[in-house]
């Protein structure tokens, strides 16, 4: 049975709020049909601050996005991110229980069961349960079913958020009356638009840096291994020359877009530039050498922050598909470069698809065309889907996101 569908995709990011409103066709293909984009107010380091003004701003990109697209949204997929997610491995095990050692369906259940049994604390819920792959004896498999073996492992990247703030962002939606269907990290749902098959096999990071925060993804044998959020992105970079110059948010954002860098190699280093640009009161020659090298030196701090997180995984063995960067501040020019200096790693600027119109096209977009896509990936599928209460069931669905 075929059926039509016009789902949305919500990014409510620190600087604006982004919508795409998508319909799936007869089950099974996505056309883009709306989008809708408002300046975001109440949300800092990508959590709500303020529920009414989120709301309201919100509002206005949904409404915006189905008038665009003369359509009503009948469910939304939710970004979300934030400094108060946070994640850890944990693996369950079993033997296998059949005498003919063939691994069976209930085999599959009770390993699974026994990856998610630790418990998080009162105020955390759940938001992924991330499968890192099945072994066997040992040998990584795809799929277990009817294989012969002894012993059976699973492992996850378990994802939680503090209960209250992811709830913020689900009673936004809900408020306008509409049914958040699943809630993804903003960086996973990134990933799946910039990071290549092959890059996720042989192993990358992808690093989705955004006005607040900046999230990223390790992906190794085709699958996600961890996750993680740091609380620095582009509106650091707009604050520290900010402090630096001394100058107005304002005219620092527009240094930053206009002249900003990097690099600390400049064509000309005693090259100014002009503050406003029309020679009134209060306009200035500021060298551009200075820009660069306080823009250089916080994007080389956030590089540091994500490196020392990852650890020993960070090297040429483990992630030779290298870097891939996104968001908004990945527009900042020579900024690969120095991703691949600190990280000792190739690094590059991440494209989404060509199939995307020209508009979409853009490193910020990332995000909502992926939830797009995980959207149809949910749609399509033909597992009967669980009852949901609370905070979407206390988000205890598992995400098997590869």
């Amino acid at each position: 049975m075929t059926y039509n569908k016009v789902i949305g995709a919500v990014e409510i990011g620190t600087s604006k709020v982004v919508v795409l409103v998508g319909e799936i066709t007869g089950g099974r293909s996505l056309n883009i049909i709306g989008m809708g984009q408002s300046t975001s107010r109440g949300v800092k380091k990508g959590e709500i601050v303020d529920f009414r003004a989120a709301s309201d701003c919100t509002y206005a990109a949904i409404l915006s996005a189905e008038k665009n697209a003369s359509a009503t949204i009948e469910g939304v997929y939710l970004a979300q991110s934030g400094g108060h997610l946070e994640g850890f491995f944990d693996k369950g095990e079993v033997s296998v229980s059949s005498h003919d050692g063939l691994v069976s369906k209930s085999d599959i259940d009770h390993v699974v069961e026994n990856a998610k049994r630790k418990e998080v604390p009162a105020e955390r819920v759940y938001i992924h349960h991330i499968r890192n792959g099945f072994y066997l004896d040992g040998r990584l498999v795809d799929d277990p079913y009817q294989m012969k073996g002894d012993r059976l492992e699973v492992g996850y990247w378990h994802v939680h958020g503090h209960e209250k703030k992811v709830a913020d962002n689900i009673h936004v939606i809900n408020g306008f009356g509409l049914q958040v269907e699943d809630m993804i990290l903003s960086g996973v749902a990134a990933g799946s638009m910039v990071v290549a098959e092959a890059e996720k096999t042989h192993g990358a990071l992808l690093l989705d840096i955004g006005c607040g925060t900046t999230d990223y993804v390790l992906y190794r044998n085709g699958v996600i291994q961890r996750t993680g959020v740091i609380r620095v992105g582009g509106d650091h970079l707009t604050n520290d020359l900010s402090l630096g110059l001394r100058v107005n948010p304002k005219h620092a954002e527009n240094l930053k877009r206009e002249f900003g860098s990097a690099t600390l190699e400049l064509e000309d280093p005693a090259e100014k530039v002009w503050l406003i640009g029309d020679l009134t009161i209060g306009d200035r020659a500021i060298p551009r050498k200075a820009i660069g090298q306080i823009l250089n030196a916080r994007v080389e701090e956030l590089f540091k922050i994500v490196k020392k997180e990852l650890g020993s995984s960070v090297n040429r063995q483990e992630l030779p598909g290298g870097v891939v960067l996104t968001g908004g501040t990945s527009r900042l020019p020579y900024i690969a470069d120095l991703a691949s200096n600190v990280f000792d790693l190739p690094a590059r600027i991440g494209e989404n698809p060509a199939w995307v119109r020209e508009d979409l096209r853009e490193p910020e977009c990332s995000c909502v065309l992926g939830l797009l896509h995980y959207g149809l990936t949910a749609e399509r599928s033909t597992e009967e889907k669980k009852p949901k209460s609370g905070i979407l069931g206390k988000m205890t669905r598992l995400f098997n996101i590869s």
